[in-house]
């Protein structure tokens, strides 16, 4: 008899898990769902022709504007890294760049862009720069 009821109260208390379980998962699952229409590309670590300085990132779109958030790493004192993009954007080509000295986060995000290159300088805006890759 012990057994019996041991066994019906188990599977009782399985059975209101499981449906306390399931509306958690349904949420999960849909939740991933809309997570997943923003495909984020990581990028890096492109460094710069000698090896002093890189840059990496993760670049994605969401709700038609690029977002591109990056970081850059050089040995603090002397010298400053700097990071270059070209992004295509509305019909032609835009560049810009930023720099730093040590470590260094950006971000930057923009509507119409089409293609987004980077490359990686170090010691000057156009000194030492590394091969240029496309993230977007």
């Amino acid at each position: 008899m012990r057994k019996t009821l041991a066994i019906a109260a188990l599977a009782g208390s399985m059975a209101v898990t499981g449906l306390a379980v399931a509306p958690a998962a349904q949420a999960a699952t849909q939740t991933s769902t809309t997570a997943s229409t923003a495909t984020v590309v990581k990028w890096g670590k492109f460094f710069s022709s000698d090896h002093k300085a890189y840059t990496y990132g993760k670049t994605w779109k969401s709700h038609g504007k690029v977002f591109t958030k990056w970081y850059g790493v050089d040995k603090f004192g002397g010298k400053k890294g700097w990071v270059w993009f070209e992004v295509y954007k509305n019909g032609s080509w835009h560049k810009f760049n930023h720099a730093w000295d040590g470590k260094k986060v950006g971000a930057w995000s923009g509507h119409g862009i089409g293609k987004v290159y980077t490359y990686t300088c170090w010691a000057g805006k156009f000194d030492n720069c590394g091969k240029k890759y496309r993230i977007y």
